[in-house]
């Protein structure tokens, strides 16, 4: 059976998952993904709830408590720049495919995809969004969307 547009949007939002999921070596609750595109620009990013904390990709090892250990020894997770960069790197290119296959199926192109995968439930939710977020606005940054949404989980959560 030939794979429709649905089949290409699914598995790039499960490839963006994996490699979020890579970098906390799967010792996450949950991961939230940020994707953003407004003409001519792309934004990727993600967050984790990790021992019921929301951090950042480079905060992972604020979330470690005293029972996170590997034998003897306490586990930390590798937040190297470089491992920041590839998964970045990887959700770009990612997010740039979507943008690819909307074209080619003469679909639009959400300005906006929230996704949250359920470690647990091995389930994602994706709300997308069609309008103008930041870019018809002087001051507003996607940094500053994502960490709106950031903050939005964290007192929904408390």
């Amino acid at each position: 059976m030939a794979k429709v547009f649905e089949d290409y949007f699914s598995e790039l939002q499960t490839d963006m998952v994996a490699i979020c999921l890579e970098y906390v070596e799967s010792r996450a609750e949950d991961v939230y993904i940020y994707c953003s595109y407004e003409p001519d620009m792309y934004v990727f990013d993600v967050f984790y709830k990790i021992n019921g904390k929301f951090v950042f990709k480079h905060n992972l090892n604020d979330a470690i408590i005293a029972s996170d250990r590997i034998g003897e020894r306490a586990f930390s997770y590798d937040t190297s720049e470089q491992r920041q960069e590839a998964v970045l790197e990887i959700g770009l290119e990612d997010l740039e495919k979507i943008h690819e296959k909307c074209k080619e199926y003469n679909k639009e192109m959400p300005t906006e995809m929230k996704l949250h995968y359920n470690v647990a439930t091995n389930s994602l939710k994706a709300n997308y969004n069609y309008e103008l977020v930041y870019s018809n606005d002087d001051e507003l940054l996607p940094d500053d969307i994502f960490k709106r949404w950031v903050e939005e989980l964290k007192e929904n959560n408390m």
